[in-house]
């Protein structure tokens, strides 16, 4: 008796067994996401773990895409050869902490499509890894303005309006206790640039909540801009509402022709005995090659091309920038601004001691405090930059200088309506600015006009001789 038993016969046998090879790295990001404030820069945080040098790995930073990239280091070095086009000139790779491993994105002028996921890959000879992070995209918005709109069921409509926001910002009422209180309308709308104008309304009735403020939060930076109002009891309708509108009406008709005939009278005391009209001329060694001053220096104009001038200390050889001549550093100073085409343009103040070489900041943080029109909005050049609402395109700009209280204030001279002020405190003077050589000089600090049309400026001075 014999047993029999499955027999398999192979020549040549292969077991395929898996291998794992240990990780050599791992690319961490951080968990949550990156705030970033419009018009600002943003840092992407990225490292390797366990530190390691990455000096000579690949580090690419991309969003959907890995061929496009938003910033490539290889070989050593940056590449840019097929970077993305709207990240030209606005990535850096930090490389102080390369050798330990950190290999963080820098974002210059953050605009609203930066926002969303990007991808942090680092490469060696043998080995790989990634990670994901997310952007976010914030804007601050104008302060809210508040303006008294009539009277409607009882008492009197009060609308909030701001603009600039992103994303979409709540919008809230509140008493002198700061209690919330509920609006009659709130409408919400995103224009062309993606930024959030808001406008909401309640009606205030008298004994109740005249005292009130409009606060306008952007939830992703928790943070906020208030205005207040106090409404006045002889506002609010009596017995017969068609009357008491009629009565406020001519109560603020005949205020407003006593309080224009006075301003007159007391403008025209003021400037007999306050201003002096003074002759002045901007600085040819300050102006930037594309400048073309006139004869006697009271006008400028952007050329085609570049002129052929000695580049001085003092000359500005990037931003297309004039300086006056004369500085201060005491007392209140007015002049005017005459603005002739389109295209753009930025006019105000500058500290004399203004960067004039390579980039500069055309806001108070690079010592410039300037409003411009630029495409087709007015703006006030905070950091970041302040939507005026304001939709004409002014002619004469007034500019006034407070050094005692280091403010500066832009009028249209049109119509003597304001167009916006750098609060009290705004410039700080340094000791530099004291010195008797040194001080505020009148400037068009960042002249953006076109070659096609360059327009012209020129300025009318006056200045306050007394410090009241």
């Amino acid at each position: 008796c014999s047993c029999s038993f499955p027999v398999l016969c192979l020549t040549e046998l292969v077991i395929g067994v898996p291998v794992h090879f240990p990780a050599m790295f791992t690319v961490i990001g951080p968990p949550d996401p990156v705030a970033a404030i419009l018009g600002q820069e943003a840092v992407l945080p990225c490292r390797l773990s366990p530190r390691m040098s990455a000096a000579n790995m690949e580090v690419r930073w991309f969003r959907s895409e890995y061929s496009s990239f938003v910033h490539l280091y290889r070989d050593g070095k940056d590449q840019y050869e097929r970077q993305m086009p709207e990240y030209e000139g606005r990535t850096e790779l930090l490389k102080t902490g390369l050798t330990d491993g950190n290999v963080p994105l820098r974002i210059l002028n953050i605009r609203r499509s930066d926002e969303g996921e990007y991808l942090c890959f680092v490469q060696n000879d043998t080995f790989y890894g990634q990670t994901v992070l997310e952007l976010r995209v914030a804007g601050l918005g104008s302060a809210p303005l508040i303006s008294v709109e009539g009277h409607q069921d009882g008492g009197i409509r009060v609308v909030c309006r701001s603009t600039g926001w992103y994303p979409e910002p709540e919008v809230l009422w509140k008493d002198l206790s700061g209690q919330h209180l509920p609006s009659l309308s709130e409408k919400k709308s995103q224009g062309d640039n993606g930024l959030f104008e808001t406008e909401t309304a309640l009606i205030v009735t008298e004994h109740s909540n005249q005292n009130l403020s409009c606060c306008i939060r952007n939830t992703f930076l928790n943070q906020e801009k208030e205005s207040a109002v106090y409404i006045a009891d002889l506002f609010f309708p009596r017995v017969n509402p068609l009357l008491a509108t009629l009565s406020v009406i001519l109560v603020v008709l005949f205020g407003f022709i006593g309080l224009t005939v006075y301003l007159f009278k007391m403008k025209g005391k003021y400037q007999r005995k306050k201003y002096t009209l003074l002759t002045v001329t901007l600085d040819p060694d300050t102006a930037h090659p594309h400048l073309v001053l006139s004869e006697d220096w009271k006008s400028v104009t952007r050329g085609d091309t570049r002129q052929r001038l000695p580049d001085s200390p003092e000359r500005f050889d990037t931003k297309p920038c004039v300086l006056g001549c004369e500085g201060f550093t005491l007392g209140r100073h007015c002049w005017e601004v005459e603005v002739v085409g389109g295209g753009g343009w930025a006019v105000g103040v500058a500290r004399e001691s203004v960067r004039r070489k390579g980039w500069i900041s055309c806001s108070p943080e690079g010592g410039i405090w300037a409003v411009g029109w630029l495409g087709d909005q007015f703006w006030a050049l905070t950091s970041p930059e302040n939507p005026l609402p304001r939709r004409r395109f002014p002619n004469r700009i007034r500019v006034c200088l407070d050094c005692d209280r280091g403010q500066v204030t832009f009028i249209d001279a049109g119509d003597e309506a304001p167009i916006f002020t750098f609060p009290p405190g705004s410039i700080s003077w340094g000791l530099a600015a004291r010195a008797p050589a040194a001080g505020t000089q009148v400037t068009f600090p960042c002249n953006y006009r076109t070659a096609g049309n360059p327009g012209i400026v020129t300025h009318r001075w006056e200045e306050v001789m007394g410090a009241d």
